[in-house]
């Protein structure tokens, strides 16, 4: 086991192969943030049109992100983009940065490039067909079929988009009935996951988000075994150092089995009881408001 400083500084080529021999990893990454970060970092681009400058933007750097997950030995990431609430945040907003992004997944050269150089295998999950199927923004289904078509024979790496994954309870119900009528059976978990996700999915390994502590769209895959983890900053500012902060923790410090209390020394119970004590009236998730927007206490 290596130090954590010897770990920041491994080449990533290194800590893939760490990665991988603990097993396979799935990451539920959904980047929160966005605006605000564009805004504090990418105003000068905006020009005559905030949106397209936003999307622009964004693309790259959401592909920046997932370069750098894919290096660092991560082989699936679940990319949860909207729910339903998008729907209520009214009609440019949702047909800019909602519907064109879907479409952009198929026609922006700069996602295709990195599709094709990485080896990524794309699929969309969540309720969106039912959802976008009649609606004014149904063009966007054929963008989405158009991508997972170009990438199925990809399989170096996994990139799942979540579109309206918030509510999967009456799809994962309609699933289940369709598998008894056509098997005769009920569908165990992996019968349903592979109907859901459309191929087998290990559970979740770890949740990185951003702002309210709030885990979300990953259906069928949480267990309650994957480690939970939230950034201070919008998630498009994540670095490989506070990556790799994340993947130790998830690969040693967490790992780590709890020690027999009744066998530790005097010393180490005293300072244990004067943590606790110190922080009895503290709670992780608790925060503040400054400029109308939450950040942690």
């Amino acid at each position: 086991m290596p130090t954590f400083e010897e770990f920041l500084q491994l080449p990533a080529e290194e800590i893939a192969a760490l990665v991988k021999a603990s097993g396979a990893k799935v990451c539920v990454f959904p980047i929160n943030g966005t605006r605000r970060w564009f805004m504090l970092e990418h105003a000068d681009k905006i020009q005559n049109d905030f949106f397209q400058a936003y999307m622009d933007v964004s693309i790259q750097n959401h592909i920046e992100l997932c370069a750098m997950l894919f290096d660092h030995g991560v082989e699936t990431i679940l990319a949860p983009v909207f729910g339903r609430e998008l729907l209520r945040r009214g009609d440019e907003y949702t047909q800019r940065v909602g519907i064109e992004g879907l479409v952009r997944t198929a026609t922006d050269k700069h996602y295709r490039e990195f599709f094709e150089r990485y080896n990524v295998r794309v699929r969309f999950y969540g309720d969106y067909r039912a959802v976008l199927t009649g609606s004014p923004h149904e063009n966007a289904l054929q963008s989405m079929e158009d991508v997972i078509e170009a990438t199925k024979s990809h399989s170096a790496f996994r990139l799942y988009f979540g579109v309206f994954a918030d509510g999967a309870s009456d799809t994962i119900a309609r699933l289940a009935v369709e598998h008894y009528r056509a098997e005769g059976a009920i569908p165990d978990k992996t019968a349903l996951v592979k109907q859901y996700y459309g191929e087998e999915l290990p559970p979740v390994s770890l949740f990185i988000g951003f702002d309210k502590f709030s885990a979300f769209d990953m259906p069928l895959l949480a267990t309650g075994e994957e480690d939970l983890y939230f950034s201070r900053s919008p998630s498009p500012y994540m670095t490989a150092r506070q990556l790799r902060s994340i993947l130790y923790d998830h690969l040693y410090t967490r790992r780590a089995p709890e020690p027999d209390y009744t066998k530790l020394p005097p010393d180490a119970l005293n300072e244990l009881r004067e943590h606790y004590h110190r922080y009895k009236d503290s709670a992780f998730g608790v925060g503040t408001l400054k400029f109308g927007l939450w950040f942690p206490e």
